[in-house]
């Protein structure tokens, strides 16, 4: 007998509908496990008993081993279940559930223009950054962080930097330029905002003038390809979204961000971007 049957019967299955909707499982102690969501409950949870060993069945062969209880809500859609799904998800965090769990680490890129300077931020904690005009929230710390810190060098060869303060919010770099065009302020910020790349076009024409910049024109390159992945993977990947769906916040809450993206991704295929 298979080990799901034997933990929820034989006849388990039976009971569940077939309807779009949310599970969840939960361990011996009444521990949640994890939370999932499908467009067919009945379907999903009959994937979890029929798991094989196999490396792409290991977590579904894990949970249920761990699993000591099966409950299930129906949903009017499959978009209203992956919306409950991430709602809960971040409310509750379940060990098994790393996706979404973690809104709170999504992060935002600032631009400001002040006393001859531009500053730039990489920040978690948006509420500590008022002065700066804020873009994202973007989902990759590790492209958006890329792209960052790819900038930052690239803009120190073209500008001057001043020297780095210390920060005291966790997560969080600012850098200062001096000696940058006053008419970048607004081009990057277009650029952080998934409008527009000019001003990376713009970085680009700048860099062939100096060279440093062209004794490295391979390390240049890729810096170049960080901030372009981050334009088209994050920054005019919200924009579309935020466009489509007419959201009417921005930035975005971090909380707010992957339902947002359940819901673009929800739409008929002509109104995406």
């Amino acid at each position: 007998m298979r080990l799901f049957d034997r933990k929820f019967g034989a006849g388990f299955l039976a009971g569940v509908p077939a309807q779009p909707g949310v599970y969840r499982l939960y361990d011996e102690s009444g521990a949640l496990l994890y939370i999932g969501k499908a467009r067919d409950l009945r379907r999903r949870l009959a994937q979890y008993r029929a798991t094989r060993r196999t490396r792409r069945d290991r977590k579904r062969r894990a949970l249920i081993r761990a699993a000591a209880r099966i409950v299930w809500e129906v949903s009017e859609s499959e978009l209203d279940a992956s919306l409950l799904e991430i709602r809960l998800i971040q409310a509750l965090r379940p060990p098994a559930n790393v996706a979404g769990a973690f809104p709170f680490l999504y992060p935002f890129v600032g631009i400001r223009a002040a006393d001859r300077e531009m500053s730039f931020c990489l920040t978690t904690s948006p509420e500590a950054f008022g002065e700066f005009d804020l873009h994202g929230a973007f989902r990759s710390r590790e492209v958006t962080g890329e792209a960052f810190f790819a900038l930052m060098r690239l803009l120190a060869i073209v500008g001057h930097r001043a020297p780095r303060r210390r920060e005291p919010v966790a997560h969080s770099y600012v850098f200062r330029f001096r000696r940058l065009p006053g008419e970048w302020t607004p081009l990057w910020g277009q650029f952080l905002r998934g409008a527009s790349r000019e001003g990376l076009e713009a970085l680009s024409l700048r860099l062939l003038d100096h060279a440093s910049a062209r004794a490295q024109s391979a390390e240049i390159q890729k810096e170049l390809r960080a901030i372009r992945r981050f334009f088209d993977e994050e920054a005019r990947a919200l924009a579309g979204a935020i466009a489509a769906t007419g959201y009417p916040l921005y930035p975005v809450p971090q909380m707010e961000r992957d339902a947002l993206f359940l819901k673009y991704r929800g739409l008929p295929h002509p109104a995406r971007m």
